[in-house]
């Protein structure tokens, strides 16, 4: 089934995040578990979707996708919380007004 999908490919200090049109590898429940070595096989190549009654209720993606996924991530987040802590103190927002606002139960 062509769709897109968002391909995330990571080197030792690159990531790339892109989209392409590709074809996903699809197994039903009982396909997966019947065939699971080719599944982890195609698992390591790229991801691989699994269905259950028509519906995706899973995807297998393999060990090293799954942590450069999960630094990505992380690393977006403190990014994130980066800027909205940069932004707050060119506010005036002080970690004693926090403390108040936090403390205040009005």
């Amino acid at each position: 089934m062509p769709l897109i999908d968002p391909i995330v490919r990571f080197g030792q200090n690159e990531r790339i995040i892109s989209t392409r049109k590709c074809s996903v590898k699809t197994y039903t429940a009982n396909e997966a578990k019947t065939r699971f070595g080719e599944f982890i096989d195609e698992a390591q190549r790229q991801p691989v979707r699994v269905m259950r009654h028509d519906r995706v209720v899973g995807v297998m993606v393999s060990a090293q996708d799954y942590e450069a996924m999960r630094a990505f991530y992380s690393d977006r987040l403190r990014q994130t919380m980066n800027r909205a802590s940069d932004a707050a103190e060119r506010a005036g927002l002080t970690e004693e007004k926090l403390a108040e606002l936090l403390a205040d139960e009005s």
